[in-house]
């Protein structure tokens, strides 16, 4: 019996590189995307590597139709892509707006988009997607970033309530702080007393799309730490 596939976009980063490792543990068979072929290159052996802007339309349906074709449907897609842009409202650029929108919420509706009809045909998947609490509660300084998080919420709530007639799931992790090197270093140590590992993420983003969740849809799980 073959491998469930599972495809993680923003598997360069620290909590892509850890839900990798993850659902290899599992037994997924893992197509991992990046639009850093560097940052692909760290991943464990016999990761299938796909470098592509996930948050490109013109980019992923034509990727996920080729993995389907090449390598086989996804069983599920975890998306970590995120941008963290701060600064009070009224300084927001339309630059930064537009990149928070693009990665923070596009790549999630271009990716939920393509791999859908592929699972949908097989009448089963499930869609995990990773916001942050200042989408689910107004933080000063992120305004711009948590509505672009909150919109990923809203998103989800739609994407579960148009998909799960055909048999997808999907549903989203809320962290606050994520322990990554780019946090410890630009942030004080007192901000990071509660931040969360990659990995114990991971670990609840492996469960959420497995079959032991199989009734989970929907949900927005806190993860705070």
């Amino acid at each position: 019996m073959s491998p469930p596939i599972a495809m993680v976009a923003g598997a360069g980063g620290e909590l892509g590189r850890a839900v990798v490792v993850s659902l290899i543990d599992d037994g997924y068979a893992v197509v991992a995307v990046d639009r850093s072929e560097d940052k692909l290159g760290g991943l464990p052996d016999g990761v299938h590597r796909e470098v592509a802007d996930a948050t490109s339309p013109a980019a992923v349906a034509p990727l996920v139709d080729r993995i389907a074709r090449d390598i086989g449907a996804p069983d599920a897609l975890v998306n970590t892509l995120g941008v963290f842009v701060t600064g009070p409202a009224v300084d927001t650029t339309p630059d930064q707006l537009q990149t928070l929108l693009d990665v923070n919420l596009g790549a999630a509706l271009w990716l939920s988009q393509a791999v859908a009809p592929h699972m949908s045909q097989r009448g089963s998947g499930a869609i995990l997607h990773v916001s942050a609490r200042p989408g689910l509660d107004p933080t000063p300084g992120m305004a711009a970033y948590g509505a672009t998080k909150a919109a990923l919420i809203h998103l989800t709530r739609s994407l579960d309530l148009e998909l799960r007639p055909m048999g997808i799931r999907v549903n989203c992790i809320v962290p606050q702080l994520i322990d990554t090197e780019r946090n410890r270093l630009g942030l004080p140590k007192e901000m990071l007393a509660h931040a969360v590992a990659p990995e114990a993420l991971a670990d609840v983003i492996a469960f959420l799309i497995s079959d032991a969740a199989a009734l989970i849809s929907g949900a927005i799980v806190p993860a705070y730490g």
